[in-house]
């Protein structure tokens, strides 16, 4: 066997193993619109809370501030999930490959524990009145949860994990810009990741 055959041979063996053991059907897209959603969701919130948040106060109206920051946020993420979804399928079945399989259900399991024990305990501090810690938190387990999962994926994802941790961890530290922070991490982070999974993923 030539030693061109061989090196074809590898190299159609290792794609192969990574298709069984890595989830590579991730769209750079979906990554972009979620940084596009979570842009407008932080200029949302921060026309609500410094723009008009001293007329909101002043009548009373802080239930009622909370619960449009609530509505946005969940928009937000209802909005990303559902285009990461829908991207995401379409480029398997443009490959012909499936969604659901082993190494997705791996990378769902893997980052399923970090996103919703921070989801839980973003709730309790709502709950609590720790708002401050809200953004922060958010931040760091949705690091935690990309880094987990990015063992089943494109290695690219666990940077992005960790400069979203890094931001996190900034926002602890200076409280008061903790949406700007926010904006960073899930809105130009995500853009960038998402252009750079595209041009190199999905072309």
């Amino acid at each position: 066997m030539e030693d061109k055959d061989l090196i074809a041979e590898i190299s159609s063996i290792r794609t192969i193993m990574e298709r069984s053991t890595r989830f590579i059907s991730l769209s750079g897209l979906s990554g972009v619109m979620a940084g596009i959603y979570a842009l407008v969701g932080a200029g949302i919130a921060y026309n609500l809370l410094y723009l008009r948040g001293d007329s909101f106060l002043e009548r009373g109206y802080y239930r009622l501030l909370e619960e449009r920051l609530i509505f946005v946020a969940v928009v937000v993420l209802f909005l990303s999930l559902l285009t990461g979804v829908l991207l995401t399928v379409r480029k398997a079945a443009k490959k012909g490959q499936t969604v659901w399989n082993q190494s997705s259900k791996s990378l769902l399991l893997n980052g399923a524990l970090p996103l919703v024990t921070g989801g839980i305990f973003c709730i309790i501090m709502l709950w609590r009145g720790y708002y401050v810690v809200i953004g922060p938190c958010t931040l760091i387990f949705y690091g935690l949860a990309l880094v987990a999962a990015s063992k089943y994926t494109f290695g690219d994802v666990k940077w992005l994990g960790i400069f979203d941790i890094m931001l996190g961890l900034l926002a602890a530290i200076f409280p008061g810009y903790g949406l700007f922070f926010w904006a960073f991490g899930f809105g130009l982070l995500h853009i960038l990741y998402g252009s750079i999974m595209h041009f190199k993923y999905d072309r």
